[in-house]
């Protein structure tokens, strides 16, 4: 036998497999054949905040961050089909992008002094507050000081319930559960008083079609959490995000995500954050 023809007749039937399976990949709504790795990019957001970065039933992303990270994707030269998202739970985030995981992470993600030794970060691209969901109904908690003796919640191990305990209102009840998700069950069955995290994450929670009308926002700014973008140490993505967010909020495509993921819980957001300016 041949070798050359042997060789060439693998090669054929190789390449046929390929095409074969290129084309299946496309019937079932993977990425394109024709995006090669280098087309890609792949972001990290939080898969179960409402408002901020979740992954509905139907295999979609919704929220702010992730407006706002399939916005700097597009700048930075990929469409929206491009984007391989990966979950970024709080605790992964720092080693995520040093093992180079993901590209960037936009996922509720606040800047502080212990993280920048690990990673850089673009932004700030919105400034939150820690603050308290409370029923719509409820006019007793007008102030911080009024947590005093209520029922107050948090997911366990979250710092915002012992801001509060310690600092603000120390005699509040601090009741602390698995996940936001049963936080606002008990809210919404009166068996808590008050919920507390970031004013955007409350925000998202609130503006779900089943609790529309249902709560309120406390208003009370507790802390300054500036929502910024991360990078691996030293990358240049950071100078490049940055540009994307100022054109962002420049022409108007910032509002719209803020008013398209927080409106309808009457969140009074702040301003768009200079880029580059961390608010203590």
């Amino acid at each position: 036998m041949n070798p050359l023809r042997t060789t060439r007749t693998l090669l054929a039937s190789a390449t046929a497999v390929v095409l074969a399976l290129g084309s299946a990949s496309l019937a079932h709504g993977a990425v394109p054949a024709d995006h090669s790795d280098e087309d890609r990019i792949t972001i990290g957001i939080k898969f179960d905040q409402p408002g901020i970065g979740l992954k509905t039933p139907d295999g979609t992303y919704t929220g702010f961050d992730v407006d706002v990270a399939t916005y700097v994707a597009k700048q930075l030269g990929h469409d929206p089909d491009e984007i391989v998202w990966k979950e970024a739970k709080s605790a992964d985030r720092e080693t995520m992008l040093q093992r180079g995981d993901v590209d960037f992470i936009a996922a509720s993600y606040s800047i502080n002094d212990e993280r920048a030794q690990k990673v850089d970060f673009a932004g700030p691209y919105l400034l939150a507050h820690q603050d308290v969901l409370i029923r719509a109904d409820d006019d007793s908690i007008k102030k911080p000081a009024d947590l005093n003796d209520k029922r107050l919640c948090s997911v366990t191990g979250s710092t915002s319930a012992q801001n509060v305990k310690e600092e603000i209102a120390p005699d509040a009840q601090l009741q602390e559960y698995g996940g936001y998700s049963e936080c606002l069950t008990g809210l919404e069955n009166g068996v808590i008083d008050a919920l507390t995290t970031d004013d955007s994450i409350l925000a998202g929670y609130a503006a779900q079609e089943q609790f529309k009308g249902k709560f309120k926002l406390g208003g009370f700014e507790l802390s300054n959490e500036n929502y910024g973008i991360g990078v691996q140490k030293g990358s240049d993505l950071k100078d490049k995000i940055n540009k994307a967010l100022e054109k962002m909020v420049d022409d108007g495509s910032w509002d719209a995500a803020v008013k398209k993921n927080f409106g309808p819980a009457n969140y009074q957001n702040e301003p768009a954050p200079k880029i580059g300016t961390v608010v203590e």
